[in-house]
């Protein structure tokens, strides 16, 4: 009975590495995918070709960028901690690559389903701010630090967001079990119920992978490359692959919560999965080639002033909407609602320059007609 027990346990073992390994692979294939739609995207957003010439339609790009990384001098700075510079891109893209253990792609097609699905996927992602922390301290470098320092603040500041409108996810489902969250959705997708959920979710999911326009904790311009400035070759590109890992997983999570996940009709559910991934992963491009970076203080203000209290509102709405049992459309008019005030602050907010600059023109105006007036009236 023993040794049956030990070739059980073995066995269970031998196939949880095995499909942890063709998981690796798909996702390093997916992150070759993603660069090349980049590209691709943002060269017809700026009216260019993209990559054309390493292979047809320029499809081996990607990899003749990943041998040039691999093949580059790994520069070790003499003054670092060596312990720590070596760790902290491991810690990086192991949390990047813990988060895909529980993630379903179909109803069949999973690692591992945790019925405490959504609490793992929330603990293990904030694992990959430690990474950044360490890369920044352990390159005795001053601006790595830095970069370090404000990616801590910018990620600690956006994960509260998020952490609510998944709380909210979990009450409309009255489930932790990702596989209940798209179930439920069959008829009415979150995304229309919640949509005040689903832009914070896409907006904090933006600055949680550091995409544009909240890139700062690595701009160049700013602080030198952030965090991994000291770092090159190898290294450099595990912080790169596990960007683009992030960015995927936040485009699947946003499919799972919001968008139903594979339910489609005449489809199989694997393609309606990739579609919608694939379509949200074009819309984060989109937002790289259209929007400019923000500042470190708009980052922040923006993250508590509006944020923050955006998540706390789908909060309260969903516990309203649920306690008094209210039907769909109430919680949508709500979600809208918020929206609607909260973007129209900031509409003011930004056309308050330019408001300033026609009152002082008009005041100008008002003077110059006035002394024209007084300069007659003494004529």
């Amino acid at each position: 009975m023993g040794s049956q027990l030990l070739y059980i346990t073995l066995s269970d073992v031998q196939s949880t590495v095995t499909a942890l390994g063709i998981l690796f692979g798909v996702l390093s294939f997916i992150v070759l995918s993603l660069t090349w739609l980049e590209r691709k995207a943002l060269g017809r957003l700026q009216r260019r070709l993209g990559p054309t010439r390493t292979g047809p339609f320029g499809l081996l790009q990607p990899i003749a960028d990943a041998v040039k990384l691999v093949l580059k001098e790994d520069i070790l700075p003499s003054a670092s901690e060596k312990a720590i510079f070596w760790i902290a891109p491991v810690i990086v893209v192991v949390s990047a690559f813990m988060v895909w253990v529980t993630i379903p792609i179909t109803e069949t097609i999973g690692i591992q389903n945790l019925e405490l699905g959504l609490l793992y996927i929330t603990a293990v992602s904030v694992l990959g701010i430690l990474g950044l922390v360490l890369a920044g301290w352990g390159s005795a470098n001053k601006y790595g630090v830095i970069g370090g320092l404000r990616s801590a603040a910018q990620l600690i500041s956006y994960e509260i967001p998020i952490i609510m409108v998944v709380v909210a996810v979990g009450m409309l489902s009255q489930s932790l079990d990702l596989r209940v969250i798209v179930a439920d959705q069959n008829p009415l997708l979150y995304g229309l119920i919640l949509p005040l959920g689903l832009v914070i979710f896409f907006i904090s999911g933006l600055a949680e992978v550091g995409r544009t326009p909240f890139d700062i904790y690595h701009a160049e311009s700013e602080i030198s490359g952030g965090p991994f400035v000291e770092y090159s070759g190898a290294h450099w590109s595990v912080f790169f692959l596990a960007e683009y890992i992030n960015t995927f997983a936040i485009a699947t999570m946003i499919t799972i919560f919001f968008l139903g996940g594979w339910l489609g009709p005449i489809l199989p559910g694997i393609v309606w999965f990739l579609i919608k991934v694939y379509g949200i992963v074009l819309v984060v491009f989109w937002v790289r080639g259209t929007f400019p970076r923000l500042r470190i203080d708009q980052l922040m203000a923006f993250a508590w002033k509006v944020m923050v209290p955006l998540a706390f509102y789908t909060i309260v709405i969903t516990a309203i909407y649920l306690f008094y049992n209210l039907p769909p459309w109430t919680l949508t008019c709500m979600s809208l609602l918020g929206l609607l005030v909260v973007g129209y602050c900031i509409y003011q907010r930004v056309k308050g320059p330019a408001r300033r600059v026609e009152e002082i023109r008009a005041r100008q105006a008002e003077q110059k007609r006035n002394r024209n007036v007084n300069d007659g009236a003494r004529i």
